[in-house]
């Protein structure tokens, strides 16, 4: 299995690179998206229904496929020999990044559907703050992974 692992490698690092952008991509724009519906799209008329179908389209179609597929071959790096050095710093403080990225992923999810509901209690300054999160996490993770501290 480690030979296969080793000899798909530049695929399975292109692949989790591009799911990475495709997921960090909505995970930057779903909470600009609460902003502008916390801000002006309360109530059932609109811009609040089209904000709900472009929310839930950019978690469910988007974001969720590529969460699974930065897990997917992220794994695979992790189990490919010689890619991680357990011994160092930087895969813990990755790992510890994307399970705070994942965490967020998922929260985003619980306020989508406070959302659809008409039950947001969030401003759109609470997003706003919110929106930084995963700039400041995506910081770790590079740093981690290429810098290697």
């Amino acid at each position: 299995m480690s030979d296969l692992l080793a000899a798909i490698y530049p695929w399975t690092k292109s692949l989790h690179v591009m799911a990475v952008l495709t997921w960090m991509a909505g995970l930057f724009y779903l909470p600009r998206l609460f902003v502008y519906h916390a801000e002006r799209g309360l109530g059932a008329g609109e811009p609040g229904a089209s904000l709900v179908i472009m929310e839930r389209k950019l978690f469910k179609l988007i974001m969720n496929p590529s969460l699974i597929a930065v897990w997917l071959f992220g794994l695979l790096l992790v189990f490919t020999p010689g890619i991680v050095d357990w011994g160092m710093v930087w895969p813990w403080t990755k790992g510890a990044s994307i399970l705070a990225m994942t965490w967020f992923h998922h929260w985003l999810g619980l306020r989508l559907k406070d959302f659809a509901a008409g039950a947001n209690t969030r401003s759109g300054r609470d997003y706003r703050i919110m929106n930084e999160v995963p700039t400041i996490l995506m910081i770790v993770i590079v740093l981690s992974v290429i810098v290697k501290f």
